[in-house]
């Protein structure tokens, strides 16, 4: 079950609404969060719920283990079983596959069999959030929790389950026994909410129709501009999937009184490989941070240990992603760009006029989503040729076959969507709405040789506008829910008439 299918937002959302809202205590609603948990996981995979339930159980005895004793070596002894037991799980399912193939091929002969297992949904993003709650027990940062079902509730929370955000524990310690739901944070979250389908379903989906055309095809038959849209296609169908899906996660957590951390801001407005991370999937980032990088010894080490450090942590975010050497490749190259760019290019970039390199960057990212996107070492290179013009504009194909022509008017929707203007506007408005635009900068006696800016309201004027524009911005508010209420009937409409609905991270 996904957010953006009839059952989810028809059956499922509104009966588990319900239910939550109807029971008094927080106790109770906790264990109802936990049992629609388990039925929404269990809806497309009924077997996997037992896994789950396993999960729940190893890290919630791992964390009364950590917590119930003084001796520094039990404590590391219960920390390290439990990691390589969710590692282990983990590993299992997700690789099990790829590492048979590759030994058997290495080998000649079939040494390993292909399970063909089919990958528990969410089994990385919840597995992650595992590890971080016993590392954070071990560190003294969070208390074990005693509840079990108050466990499961953490692991099993069908908002963030099956493709984030990483929710650590410490992020809704406090909620799980003393959050507080209000009218204002519900509405907030149900607005999150429905931009979050809107930019799954009216515009990841759209773009997705011509990534999914292209991308399984030979570059030598699309060319230059098949190639190119492909990439452009999916660069936009994966940012609108995935931060509509956070968005819609949030927007459930808040509509609950849970606080979810952000986990996409305005990546594509990047300047260079880092800058891109820091926005891109953060809850992840910040995983690898302070779980992986940091243990490490971070930054603060030789710069040949810096170097591996980095490397370390790249290559592991690539076998995150997938069970395929496209991915392994495309986290070294993230973390071979972001050393080229500490140790040279940034030198070259701080020189040179700001749109040089948020060019700089949207060529890395594209560059990085086709590795993201192409299976096979042999296809990835055949697709950079195609890019280069090795096989011509269109390859064996007419540009009326390609079919990227229909899609040009979109792509002005697309780019807009990806930029911050809706946060602009807003502190715009606001800044206006309490007089800001009436401050006047005016210079103060020189202090040394510097003048000292002052900003001075216009008090007595600033009163008599507010309430004129307080009524303006009520207006904008009005206008912006209509085109929200607008934006759910459209997504609901092509939910409902659409077999077109794909969910790209089952390989997450």
């Amino acid at each position: 079950m996904v957010f953006s299918s009839t059952i989810f937002l028809f059956g499922f959302l509104p009966l588990f609404f319900a239910i939550y809202f109807l029971v008094p205590s927080l106790a109770v609603k906790n264990i109802v969060l936990l049992a629609f948990s388990l039925l929404f996981y269990a809806w497309g995979e009924p077997v996997y719920v037992f896994l789950m339930i396993g999960s729940i159980a190893v890290n919630w005895l791992a964390g009364l283990g950590i917590s119930k004793t003084n001796q520094r070596f039990s404590k590391k002894t219960v920390l390290v079983l439990a990691i390589i037991a969710n590692l282990l799980v983990l590993g299992f399912y997700k690789y099990q596959g790829f590492l048979a193939f590759n030994i058997n091929r290495a080998l000649g002969e079939e040494f390993l069999a292909e399970l063909e297992l089919a990958l528990p949904i969410g089994i990385s993003f919840f597995t992650l959030q595992a590890i971080t709650y016993i590392v954070d027990v071990y560190r003294g940062r969070v208390v074990a929790q005693k509840n079990p079902l108050y466990m499961g509730m953490y692991i099993a929370m069908f908002p963030q389950l099956v493709a984030g955000p990483i929710v650590r524990y410490a992020d809704i310690e406090h909620a799980i026994d003393h959050r507080v739901v209000t009218m204002d944070g519900f509405t907030q979250g149900l607005r999150l909410f429905i931009v979050g389908l809107g930019k799954k379903v009216l515009l990841a989906n759209i773009a997705g129709i011509l990534a999914d055309s292209l991308l399984m095809k030979e570059a030598a038959d699309i060319g230059f501009i098949g190639c190119l849209s492909g990439v452009l296609a999916y660069t936009f169908q994966i940012y609108f999937d995935f931060s509509g899906y956070s968005d819609m996660a949030i927007g459930l957590g808040k509509m609950m009184g849970f606080d979810y951390p952000r986990n996409f801001n305005y990546p594509y407005i990047s300047k260079s490989a880092t800058e891109f991370w820091r926005r891109w999937h953060m809850s992840l980032g910040g995983f690898f941070r302070d779980y992986v990088y940091i243990p490490l010894g971070g930054n603060r080490v030789k710069q040949p240990r810096f170097v591996f450090n980095t490397m370390v942590v790249w290559a592991l975010t690539g076998i995150w992603h997938g069970a395929a050497w496209n991915f392994m490749l495309w986290g070294i190259y993230w973390g071979a760009l972001i050393l080229f760019e500490k140790f040279f290019m940034m030198k070259v970039l701080n020189k040179l006029p700001s749109f040089v390199s948020h060019v700089w960057c949207i060529v890395l990212f594209i560059f990085g989503w086709l590795l993201f996107s192409v299976t096979g070492l042999q296809n990835v290179l055949q697709w950079t040729a195609a890019l280069f013009g090795a096989y011509g504009l269109t390859g064996t194909s007419t540009l009326w076959e390609l079919q990227s022509w229909s899609y040009i008017s979109l792509i002005p929707v697309m780019i807009i969507g990806s930029l911050p203007w809706a946060p602009w506007l807003r502190k715009k408005i606001q800044l206006w709405a309490e007089g800001a635009s009436d401050c006047n900068v005016i210079a103060a006696p020189e202090k040394g040789n510097e003048a000292v800016p002052v900003c001075q309201v216009q008090i007595a004027r600033s009163v008599s506008v507010i309430p004129a524009r307080m009524r303006v911005v009520t207006m904008v508010n009005i206008a912006v829910d209509l085109a929200l209420i607008a934006i759910l009937v459209l997504s609901s409409f092509s939910i409902v008439s659409s077999s077109y609905n794909p969910f790209i991270y089952f390989q997450f």
